[in-house]
């Protein structure tokens, strides 16, 4: 799942009056996807055409999307980013169709998924590194920018670099959240998991919360989710979970605890709070992020004297994105899903 930040490190460039840059002719090939032309509309039909497929390109007969609530924000323009006419998805898997001349390692009928990040500059330190989310220039979002249509069409078109064949054994429906929500968590899991046995929490058994706590349980961690719903206790344990705390008593009952902290929760929290239940040279992970321009305010002598630490996480370059998916079809790591033609959900 994609958050603020993520979205403000997208292309600010887009250009929002672009409602009537593709006019439809009468000899164009012609391709059609659920579209919104105004912030508040609900997704409806559109036709328009494609130039011919660039060389850095592949063609993808789209099979599955997981819907994303970022979908919704770049909907309404929640985040002033969006170029109309928009076409959501960013968790799209489908099979190629095309592939563009200058596309390596991709070949008609493979499976392929694409998720959140369309392209980088490829130059500097961190795309040199496989860290394309942390672009010194800016990455380039899927769905951010005039011309930039998603997965919510029967067939779409993305540079091949940012294209990834899928594992035989990964279903296509399991993979699709895998792509952004899945990689927001394997991430940073991935980085700061330095030791055997850590003590990890996960804050939020959600849409990113059930995910980092099979992470975090196949990476061979100590795993306590906590959430404020009780009811997801069995659920926990069921995915991976070592133990589950309540969100209201967890402030008090896991004092200097965990070694890592996943925060994935999208609400004001105390986050003094979740100082305290880092354990000595103990970090916390912000992945959600509250809107409203929220703020972290902490005690800066714990920080010091505590050696503890917190950071934040943006989705994953292409060296996690393949690392990810390798993992999980290694380690059946798998959301939760139910799955529905794309017609039948609703965009209000």
């Amino acid at each position: 799942m994609l958050t603020l930040k993520a979205a403000q490190r997208g292309r600010l460039q887009a250009n929002r009056n672009t409602s009537a840059r593709r006019a439809v002719s009468c000899n164009a090939v012609k391709y059609k996807g659920l579209a919104v032309h105004k912030p508040g509309e609900q997704f409806k039909l559109w036709e328009y055409e494609q130039e011919p497929l660039a060389a850095t390109d592949v063609e993808i007969q789209v099979t599955h999307n997981g819907l994303c609530h970022t979908d919704l924000h770049m909907k309404d323009d929640d985040w002033g980013l969006t170029s109309y006419p928009l076409i959501a998805g960013h968790e799209v898997v489908g099979t190629v169709k095309q592939v563009g001349s200058g596309v390596q390692g991709i070949k008609v009928g493979d499976r392929v998924g694409v998720g959140w990040i369309r392209n980088s500059c490829r130059r500097c330190p961190q795309c040199l590194r496989g860290n394309e989310n942390l672009c010194a220039k800016g990455y380039t979002g899927l769905i951010v920018g005039p011309n930039m249509f998603g997965g919510f069409q029967p067939i779409m078109r993305a540079p091949g670099d940012f294209t990834y064949v899928l594992p035989d054994n990964l279903s296509s429906a399991a993979a699709a959240p895998l792509l952004c929500a899945g990689v927001t968590v394997y991430a940073p899991l991935r980085k700061h998991i330095r030791k055997p046995a850590a003590k990890v929490a996960i804050l939020g058994v959600g849409g990113l919360g059930h995910l980092g706590v099979q992470f975090a349980a196949k990476m061979g961690a100590e795993v306590t989710a906590i959430d404020i719903d009780p009811s997801k206790e069995k659920e926990a344990h069921q995915l991976g979970a070592n133990n589950f705390v309540e969100f209201n008593t967890a402030y008090t009952q896991c004092k200097q605890h965990f070694d890592v902290i996943l925060n994935c929760v999208a609400a004001r929290i105390n986050f003094s709070g979740v100082l305290g239940m880092l354990a000595y040279d103990g970090v916390a992970i912000q992945c959600g992020i509250p809107g409203g321009g929220a703020v972290i305010d902490l005690n800066l002598q714990e920080v010091v004297f505590g050696q503890k630490g917190m950071v934040g996480s943006i989705v994953g370059g292409r060296a996690d994105m393949e690392e990810m998916l390798r993992f999980c079809a290694e380690k059946g790591v798998e959301p939760m899903i139910e799955t529905m033609k794309l017609t039948q959900v609703g965009f209000n």
